[in-house]
């Protein structure tokens, strides 16, 4: 973690330093399109093509992990693994289920969505084509 912060660090003083070399390049050149601003210019488009790179790298790293502490989050919810830690109400009103109960209602959710999206079952018609519900899953992904 601790170099993807690094190199997402880098990258953007990088970028920051080629943004203030172009300003200076047209200041210099009283904003006359000369050599030495196209070449700040065509600089800042590399640096600013790496820092896009560097983001997403950093995205990533964070997106996996995000979805992990989530889905932890959402077992420990609902198999009552939370009742009894100092802070947290133990009392929802639903009885816990088990962890194998909410990973195979969590695969027919997503299975009847996938069925959806792809025009079988009554409800296709109100699917929403511009937000797949499967590539948020790595494991529909590979099917």
């Amino acid at each position: 973690m601790d170099s993807t912060v690094d190199s997402l660090n880098n990258a953007y003083q990088e970028f920051v330093v080629a943004a203030a070399n172009v300003l200076e390049a047209k200041e210099i050149s009283s904003a006359q399109k000369t050599a030495a601003t196209d070449a700040a210019v065509e600089n800042f488009k590399q640096i600013w093509e790496l820092f896009r790179v560097a983001c997403d790298q950093a995205d990533e790293f964070v997106e996996p992990v995000k979805q992990r502490i989530g889905s932890e989050c959402l077992v420990d919810e609902a198999t009552g693994s939370l009742a009894g830690k100092p802070g947290q109400s133990a009392s929802t009103g639903l009885p816990p289920i088990s962890a194998v109960q909410l990973e195979q209602m969590s695969k027919a959710v997503r299975w009847l969505v996938i069925e959806l999206q792809h025009g079988s079952g009554t409800g296709a018609a109100h699917s929403h084509p511009s937000a797949p519900f499967d590539a948020r899953f790595s494991e529909d992904a590979a099917q």
